[in-house]
């Protein structure tokens, strides 16, 4: 019998050299990333039922309530064109994810798979943090602040 999905992703980070905490009841791991323009939290999601695959970073500033238009507008600008994953604003307390998932139905997770969702995830959080740190720290607008980014 073949391993499950959440037995799959455990063995790549494992593998992968990630320190994590399993949440059973919840089929998901917690994990921590450091990048190069910060650190922050990631969740990844186990829908065992249906083989998908869901990775998160969770951005380690929240919008405050004044900034969220604001930071919806720069996740929109930025989702513009984004070939894999996405940008999510959570508008009741002003947390910020990027989103990356598969649906392995009919086939199965491999590591290079695995890998690739996870880094291009946590490469895409880490360079646009320095876009939204402006958009609510410096007041940078948002148009701005993918120019900014779009120019390095």
């Amino acid at each position: 019998m073949s391993e499950s999905l959440l037995e799959t992703i455990i063995n790549f980070f494992r593998k992968d050299g990630w320190m994590f905490t399993e949440i059973r009841e919840q089929s998901a791991l917690h994990l921590k990333f450091q990048g190069n323009n910060g650190k922050w939290g990631c969740y990844a999601w186990v829908r065992e039922e249906h083989q998908q695959m869901v990775f998160y970073s969770i951005c380690p500033i929240v919008a405050p309530e004044s900034k969220r238009l604001a930071v919806a507008e720069f996740i929109t600008r930025a989702n513009s064109g984004m070939a894999i994953g996405n940008f999510e604003l959570n508008f009741e307390n002003g947390e910020i994810f990027y989103k990356t998932s598969i649906d392995v139905q009919g086939d199965r997770l491999s590591f290079p798979l695995m890998q690739r969702l996870v880094y291009a995830n946590v490469t895409i959080m880490d360079e646009y943090l320095p876009g939204i740190m402006a958009v609510i720290q410096e007041n940078v607008t948002p148009v701005d602040a993918i120019a900014q980014l779009e120019n390095n």
